[in-house]
């Protein structure tokens, strides 16, 4: 049943269609919006526009594919990250296969795609077959396609990562960064936690033998143990704004939480203050300092594995940016 709408005088308007600014736009449930016609449109070519997408999404395309696994249980089993991700890669996805019926999508298709894709960049050119990848995986397993087309089809090979913020580095943004960010970057140093674990941090989480987090990518549970510096963040968040101790830990001065992209915004202007100030390149991410943190970690792979929370040796490894400080060979020759 249709959610009743707040204005009356929309009532109207087909299910899923709103305007939005300049235009009438259909929402569907996988997220996004697809633009029906103009904000101007008398209301009868409204309905025929949403009539004509119905009949079109209706009908075997990629498009209805792709909406069906975002209504499935298997996509509600992801991580909300993950969830967030899937929908970012299938907007790109949509714009050159969304028409298409899925049983003429070929691999040289997505090889085509991914060669094109791929001169922007890469790293999105391998999410996003790798996404198309899961939604013909999950329909071929309940026969709604009888190939998986992505199959076979190369990847572009990565670079790994492998910048290491040093201590100066980290102080130089530290020293001159908002109050918010400050928290943040503690937080994600001390904990090795992800920018989405941090600025999703709620008081609830902090309890009296420290910090409880479930990592929103791999979804496993840990409690941070309390440290002098680790007490020492939690303090400085409640100064962000006094008497208001909302939900979320990381907060704006009105006590509303961030946005990903409005996170990113105060990150990047904050770098950016600090390298004119300094005249350093840093050159690094806010990811980069769970990667910091796994690096100064001192310890096996296997202790720094437990830190982290990761499930493997391997996955750790990736983060592991220290570098071993080995003997000068005159040090260790044999004696002649």
């Amino acid at each position: 049943m249709a959610r009743a709408r707040k204005d009356k005088a929309d009532n109207w308007m087909p299910s899923r269609v709103y305007i939005k600014g300049p235009s009438y736009v259909f929402r569907p449930k996988g997220g996004g919006s697809i633009r029906l016609c103009a904000a101007t449109a008398a209301r009868s070519v409204v309905w025929a526009e949403y009539e004509r997408l119905i009949a079109e999404i209706d009908n075997d395309s990629v498009e209805r594919l792709i909406n069906e696994f975002f209504n499935s249980a298997d996509f509600d089993s992801l991580s909300a990250t993950t969830q967030k991700d899937y929908r970012k890669y299938s907007k790109p996805v949509l714009l050159v296969f969304g028409k298409m019926d899925p049983t003429n999508v070929e691999p040289k298709h997505v090889r085509a795609y991914m060669d094109k894709r791929g001169k922007r960049s890469i790293v999105q050119a391998n999410r996003e077959k790798a996404f198309f990848s899961r939604v013909f995986r999950w329909a071929y397993e309940r026969g709604k396609v009888t190939k998986n087309p992505c199959q076979g089809v190369r990847q572009y090979k990565e670079v790994a990562r492998d910048r290491y913020i040093t201590d100066a580095e980290y102080q130089a943004v530290y020293d001159l960064a908002p109050t918010a960010i400050k928290v943040a970057m503690e937080l994600s140093y001390l904990c090795a936690a992800r920018k989405g674990d941090v600025i999703t941090l709620r008081w609830s989480q902090i309890l009296d033998n420290g910090i409880y987090l479930q990592q929103g990518k791999t979804g496993a549970k840990q409690i941070k143990a309390w440290s002098p510096r680790l007490r020492a963040v939690i303090a400085l968040a409640k100064t962000i704004s006094k008497n208001l101790l909302g939900t979320y830990v990381v907060i704006k001065s009105d006590g509303m939480p961030y946005t990903d992209n409005g996170f990113n915004s105060l990150w990047r202007s904050t770098v950016l203050k600090a390298r004119e100030n300094t005249g350093w390149p840093l050159d690094f991410t806010f990811h980069d300092l769970k990667a910091k943190a796994i690096s100064d970690i001192d310890g096996s792979s296997r202790d720094k594995q437990l830190v982290s929370g990761h499930k493997t040796e391997s996955q750790v490894s990736v983060y592991d940016r220290s570098i071993t400080v080995v003997p000068a060979v005159d040090s260790v020759k044999k004696g002649r």
